[in-house]
């Protein structure tokens, strides 16, 4: 073998050897997010252990309720999941919300829209025909049904929760900024209501509103508390966050290319953007939470 070789061969066995090594690093690193909760503490599986300054896991899971916004209101009916961990700041006692690990801090759950697609846009209301043409090309084939999704506008540090004053009715009990993305093959993949730049806030309390007129003061609800596992587990039953007055911005990026077309004839349809006071949000369903050392130490 001559020495070329030779110098070929050992540099293609330590690229090899390098190869490997990542590999093994990517599985054990993988195993090493895994986690596996036991018993009662089995729904915290995403809780971001891997994080040392975790000491609370979370899970709120949204069973009911309805999202409104300016004329167009969409019930919940498919379970929606805010997950992740806490670190209490020391300096302000302040909750930090950490995003899940190895799964959507908040689920991108869709909803069915009543109405679909012709309760958002009505081609008969353009007066140019050629536009006219076009919109009905695009939207009158059938494909009808529109689904909206609920998603983080904002890093998950940025939630706020207080789990304080979810159980005593008063204050923000959580803080989310979101976006709402219109869902149809038709639509495009980019129509949202709020965006990254421009969110809609929801303050949510399970106390009594004050929102601007024409909306009128409505009540969530504490739930029931449920103390477990000797302490470590508090599962919070029944409860109803409500919050009506945010507002909301118009919608942007519909109807993929028609976009400059579709954008302002749903923004009509749906009152957009509306102003505080034209827009609500009640979300019912449970909460849970648990230490992070329980957890762990359940698996």
């Amino acid at each position: 073998m001559t020495e070329s070789h030779f110098s070929i061969s050992r540099r293609t066995t330590a690229l090899c050897a390098t190869a490997l090594g990542l590999v093994c690093a990517l599985v054990f690193s993988s195993a090493a997010l895994a986690h596996n909760p036991k018993g009662a503490f089995a729904p915290f599986k995403y809780c971001p252990l891997g994080n040392s300054t975790v000491e609370e896991c979370i899970v709120a899971n949204t069973t009911s309720g309805e999202f409104t916004v300016g004329k167009k209101n969409v019930p919940i009916t498919n379970t929606i999941t805010l997950q992740g961990g806490t670190h209490e700041n020391e300096e302000t006692g302040a909750l930090n919300f950490i995003g899940a690990e190895g799964a959507e801090t908040l689920s991108k759950t869709s909803q069915n829209v009543p109405g679909g697609l012709s309760g958002l846009v009505n081609c008969k209301e353009i007066s140019n025909w050629f536009e006219r043409f076009a919109c009905e090309l695009v939207f009158e084939n059938g494909l009808t049904g529109v689904s909206a999704t609920t998603e983080l506008a904002a890093p998950a540090s940025s939630i706020g929760i207080n789990i304080n004053n979810l159980a005593s009715e008063s204050g923000t009990a959580l803080s989310l900024p979101v976006k709402v993305r219109l869902e149809n093959p038709l639509l495009g993949s980019e129509c949202y209501v709020g965006s990254n730049a421009k969110p809609i806030v929801l303050n949510l309390t399970t106390g009594k509103t004050s929102p601007p007129e024409p909306n009128k003061p409505i009540s969530g609800k504490g739930g029931t508390l449920n103390i477990l596992e000797g302490g470590s587990l508090i599962e919070i039953t029944g409860n109803s966050l409500v919050n009506n007055s945010f507002a909301a911005p118009e919608a942007e990026g519909c109807g993929g290319i028609f976009s400059g077309l579709i954008d302002p004839i749903i923004n009509s349809t749906m009152g957009l953007p509306a102003a505080a006071g034209h827009n609500t949000a009640i979300l019912n369903g449970t909460l849970k939470q648990a230490g992070a050392g329980s957890v762990k130490a359940s698996e």
